[in-house]
């Protein structure tokens, strides 16, 4: 895991995207235009909540969120996505 220096604020959380699919389970590769974007990724930094609402994800968490939800960033060296709690779908 990551360790960011930014903190997000009220209920959003920073996710660590997982690597695309490069094979299929038939080992046939797949190319970089072809390949979709992840929808399950690792949960790096949690804010601390809304008033009476606390959070129910936690660091290290991997969780499954919508094709389209967040906001990509780059920090230092990696790809990130910020995101509400509300848009995580399930913790795996």
């Amino acid at each position: 895991m990551a360790d960011l220096n930014i903190r997000p604020l009220a209920d959003r959380v920073i996710i660590e995207p997982a690597a695309a699919e490069t094979k299929t389970a038939s080992g046939i590769i797949i190319p970089d235009t072809a390949q979709e974007k992840p929808q399950r990724g690792t949960v790096i930094a949690v804010g601390p909540g809304k008033k009476d609402e606390p959070m129910t994800v936690t660091v290290g968490d991997v969780v499954l969120y919508g094709k389209y939800s967040g906001t990509e960033f780059k920090y230092e060296v990696g790809d990130y996505l910020i995101m509400r709690e509300a848009d995580i779908m399930a913790i795996v």
